[in-house]
This record gives C-alpha cells, structure tokens and sequence, in this order.
C-alpha cells in the first residue's frame, strides 16, 4: 500500500514553490510516484470568518464572499493541477476542506492516514509569525505525521525569490 503524501496548497507563490519542489525532488520518478498516493488540499476560510473581520452589516455580502472563495479554490486547485501535470505527475487527489489552514491540515493528516504533510513557508521573521500565526509551525507541533517545510530561496537582497 503506497504512503500518502499530503502537499497544501493556497494562492501565494510560497505554496506552489513548495508543491513544484516536492514534484521534483520527492516523485520525479514513476518508481517514487507509485510509491505516495498524492493528496493536494486547500484550506478554503469560511466567508463568515472573513466577514466578522469586516464588521457589522457586512451579511448582505455573504454571497458575494462565498463565490469569490469558492473561485479562488477551483483555480488553486486547477493551477496545482496543471504543475502536477507539467510533471508528469497524474494520479493526484484534489481537495478543498473549509476552515482555517492550521486546523484543516491536520484534520486532512487524520483524515487521509498521512504519512507526511509538505508546506511552504512565507519566511515570516518571529515578530509576523508571533502576529500572524504560522501554519507551518502549528502543522510541526500538532500534525500526527512528519511534516516538511518548503522555503522558497532568498534572492540577493533577501527576499523570496519569484
């Protein structure tokens, strides 16, 4: 039975970066391919999430919010698709789970049985990272399988590379 690997997957460069090195360097054989069952999962917030940060009367744009979160998961998943496939890479499971990213990507270790979770990293310094969270520090603590994160090499003046 083949391991499953999970790789996660939003709309920034950090994760796609992530999911290119792990085609690369972890499946660029059909040996190793066969050997993982690939599992890609978006963590879709919830539109009232977004809306409570908006404030009060902000439920007429509910619908709005939801299509627009609903879009931006069918093109994440269309563009991890597509690098996937560039990679020769085809027996792939595509998923959105609703909810915020730390939770839904151990949710989606238990769910699938994984065997290993891969995620990009902004490269938050510890200030951002203690404001904003880190997902991928969550994952390391909380995730009941290996987790591997992806950092997007920095360019001369010290940022994320394109």
């Amino acid at each position: 039975m083949a391991s499953v690997m999970i790789v996660a997957v939003d709309d920034n460069i950090h994760s796609f970066h992530a999911l290119e090195w792990t085609l690369k360097h972890l499946l660029s054989t059909p040996a190793a391919a066969s050997a993982f069952k690939l599992v890609i999962v978006h963590a879709k917030p919830t539109a009232t999430s977004i809306i409570n940060i908006a404030g009060a009367g902000a439920g007429d744009i509910l619908p709005f919010v939801e299509s627009d979160l609903n879009k931006t998961a069918s093109n994440v998943l269309l563009k991890a698709k597509m690098i996937c496939t560039a990679q020769s890479v085809h027996n792939v499971q595509l998923e959105t789970m609703e909810g915020d990213a730390r939770n839904v990507l151990c949710e989606a270790v238990d769910k699938f049985n994984a065997d290993i979770l891969v995620v990009g990293s902004h490269g938050y310094g510890a200030i951002k990272r203690a404001v904003l969270g880190s997902v991928s520090d969550h994952c390391a603590h909380r995730a009941r399988c290996t987790v591997m994160v992806v950092k997007k090499p920095k360019n001369k003046k010290g940022e994320s590379s394109k």
